[in-house]
């Protein structure tokens, strides 16, 4: 009687377990379709409701367009529109790649030196509360309008703080025991750095990426309103807008929504094929 219940567990225990889910195997698939489909819904439903609001309480198209009358802009100005996000795409993303390596390479730095961490801290500080719209015009005079260098440093200011301060977090994670085998080891600095603490920081660095990813899109929009390329988006919303034609000031508006929500899908995909071919550990 004894004998199948010992063989079962027999062969229980010598089947393979299923391992638990890694970082490393985050997919595409982990995308549920609720997660699209839900935002859609909600974007469906309050578009919806502009157009009715608008329409039943004649609301004035400088106040707010209806809907349909973005749409209608959008279709005839599209070439202009996606002009327009080629130039601010072109400098966001200049200044975002700028931005993210100046940012990693301070925090590895910071790491590694506790006096140029204590150094970094009222810098950090102090550019993070630095306007854009004062910004922008300073450095306007300093490299001129005419040329894309403002817009781009404005751009990489603005994402080297978040990635900083998430690769600094992500750098402090590494354990004790960690940097004393590596010590062990008889490990170089530069070893240590790119065989434990950048790994381990990983996953924090593109948490400030992601959230970098927009604010690079935000800044050289805003830098564009001071002057620029006529091609940008930021100073064909200005344009628009100064000639009272609010439709094609909102067409504008949404191609900005659009490149923004692309550089974020964006560096949220190389983030999951990242995670998916990064070296086990």
């Amino acid at each position: 009687m004894t004998a199948i219940p010992t063989t079962v567990s027999t062969q229980a225990a010598t089947q393979p377990q299923p391992r638990p889910p890694r970082a490393g195997d985050l997919r595409l698939r982990d995308l549920r379709l609720s997660t699209v489909l839900a935002p859609l819904a909600v974007g469906v439903l309050f578009l919806g409701g502009w157009q009715l609001a608008v329409d039943g309480l004649g609301i004035d198209p400088y106040i707010v367009p209806a809907p349909s009358a973005i749409w209608d802009q959008l279709v005839a100005a599209r070439a202009n529109i996606v002009d327009g996000m080629v130039v601010t795409g072109r400098n966001a993303l200049i200044g975002m790649l700028l931005g993210g390596l100046v940012g990693v390479l301070g925090a590895v730095v910071s790491s590694m030196a506790k006096v140029v961490d204590q150094m970094a801290v009222p810098i950090v500080a102090a550019l993070s509360v630095v306007p854009i719209v004062a910004l922008a015009p300073v450095l306007y005079t300093m490299f001129g309008a005419a040329v894309d260098t403002g817009r781009i440093v404005i751009a990489a200011l603005a994402v080297s703080i978040p990635v900083y301060l998430n690769a600094l977090r992500g750098l402090r994670q590494v354990s004790d025991v960690h940097r004393e085998l590596m010590s062990a080891y008889a490990a170089t600095p530069t070893q240590v750095v790119r065989t434990v603490t950048l790994p381990t920081a990983t996953p924090y660095v593109f948490t400030g990426l992601r959230i970098a990813s927009s604010l690079a899109v935000i800044s050289a929009l805003i830098a564009e309103y001071f002057g620029g390329p006529v091609g940008g988006l930021g100073k064909a919303i200005t344009s628009a807008a100064a000639s009272s034609n609010y439709p094609l000031a909102w067409a504008y508006v949404t191609g900005s929504i659009v490149l923004g929500l692309a550089f974020y899908v964006v560096t949220l995909l190389v983030e999951l094929w990242f995670a998916r071919h990064a070296p086990r550990t």
